[in-house]
C-alpha cells in the first residue's frame, strides 16, 4: 500500500466515517485462550476470528448465537442492538464476549451491561487492525453468561 493510501485509510479509520474496527489478533488470542470461542457473529472472511462466522450479508443479529460467541460489532448507531442480542443470548443460557467502546454513559450500557455482565476495562487504547495508531476511544471487554464450557 502506498503512503497516500495509508494516510487515507487512517483518516477514515479514526473518524466517524467507519464503524468497523478489526479486532487486534494478539488481543483476541489472549481472550480465546481463556474462553475458547466457536463462533464470530460479526466478521468478514478476511478478519474472522473463528472457523464459524457470520458476515455482514448474513446479518449476525438475525442468526442464532450458539456455542461460545465472540462479537466485535460495528461501533455505530446499531451497537445497542448487538449488545441486546448478547444479553438475550446469555439470558437464554448462552455465552458471549464482546469487545466494545467503553461508553458508560449510553442507554445500552445501563440497560444490558451494568450490573448484568462482567466488564473488563482495557488499560490504554487498542490498535485496531493493522493500524500503527491507537484508537481515539477507550475499550472494554464484556462477558455475558456462564464461563463454563458448553
Amino acid at each position: 500500500m502506498c503512503r497516500k493510501e495509508t494516510q487515507m485509510n487512517s483518516k477514515v479509520m479514526f473518524s466517524s466515517k467507519t464503524d468497523v474496527w478489526a479486532t487486534p489478533q494478539g488481543f483476541f488470542d489472549e481472550l480465546d485462550r481463556e474462553f475458547h470461542f466457536e463462533l464470530d457473529v460479526c466478521a468478514a472472511p478476511e478478519n474472522a476470528k473463528c472457523r464459524r462466522f457470520y458476515t455482514k450479508e448474513q446479518d449476525g443479529l438475525v442468526q442464532p448465537w450458539t456455542g461460545r460467541v465472540w462479537c466485535n460489532p460495528p461501533y455505530g448507531r446499531e451497537i445497542g442492538k448487538w449488545v441486546k442480542k448478547a444479553f438475550e443470548t446469555a439470558a437464554g443460557g448462552g455465552f458471549a464476549v464482546m469487545l466494545l467502546p467503553a461508553r458508560t454513559d449510553t442507554r445500552w450500557f445501563h440497560d444490558y451491561i451494568y450490573g448484568k455482565a462482567e466488564v473488563r476495562f482495557i488499560r490504554g487504547r487498542l490498535k485496531f487492525g493493522d493500524s500503527k495508531n491507537s484508537a481515539p476511544f477507550p475499550s472494554m471487554v464484556v462477558i455475558f453468561g456462564e464461563r463454563k464450557r458448553t
